[in-house]
């Protein structure tokens, strides 16, 4: 075990964590969550165009590899004439599938909300939106928060994919710094140690993250 290098190395493969990896991994989510919720209310809308509209992108985004969408985006546009550069290509491509796979999250966790809540909100005077944002979304955010938290999870794994567009995260300064000291088992093996750390502590904000959502679930 070359300890210098990985010593040596800890240092560029942080700094493509902290600069690379982390800030696409929450701009990518946070697109992806609005994307996700507006998705999920087209499938819930009763206008058939609306709700075919939304199925057709859940389709496409599930049924198409991650790394497929992403080449489409940074290599497959420029030759119709739209060019992107690495990072907004990165962030467009896992923005869109997180929204595909959210989509269909939200909208379970809407429908897992009681009936009886909407007509609670209807009694009172509300309207369906008011109730919709008032009632039925703290709910089913609670609901929610496991599966878009193991989403999350998921992306900040997947966003090593956008070495191959030359971003510059965690797993390409990892990659880097091999081809430079030839040690491509130690270094890559470095980079899964610092993933692994960083889903621990993801994990662990997400149980503190579900208690405090708890007070908003009707039992």
């Amino acid at each position: 075990m070359n300890w210098e290098l990985v010593w040596g190395s800890l240092g560029p493969i942080l700094t493509g964590a902290i600069t690379g990896t982390i800030p696409v991994a929450l701009a990518s989510f946070g697109l992806g969550l609005l994307l996700a919720l507006l998705v999920a209310l087209m499938r819930l809308s009763r206008n058939p165009a609306l709700s075919a509209i939304a199925r057709i992108y859940i389709s496409v985004i599930r049924g198409t590899p991650l790394l497929v969408q992403l080449f489409v985006i940074f290599y497959g546009l420029p030759s119709i004439g739209i060019t992107i550069s690495p990072w907004p290509s990165a962030i467009i491509a896992f923005s869109l599938n997180v929204g595909g796979y959210a989509a269909e999250v939200i909208r379970a966790a809407i429908l897992s909300v009681p009936k009886g809540q909407w007509e609670a909100g209807h009694t009172i005077g509300m309207s369906r939106r008011q109730s919709l944002v008032r009632i039925i979304l703290p709910q089913a955010a609670r609901v929610s928060v496991p599966p878009l938290s193991n989403t999350f999870i998921s992306l900040v794994k997947d966003t090593s994919l956008a070495s191959l567009i030359l971003v510059t995260e965690l797993f390409r300064q990892a990659q880097q710094v091999a081809a430079f000291s030839q040690e491509f088992m130690l270094l890559y093996l470095e980079a899964a140690v610092i993933y692994w750390i960083i889903c621990l502590v993801l994990a662990g904000g997400q149980s503190v993250l579900e208690k405090r959502l708890d007070r908003y679930v009707a039992h």
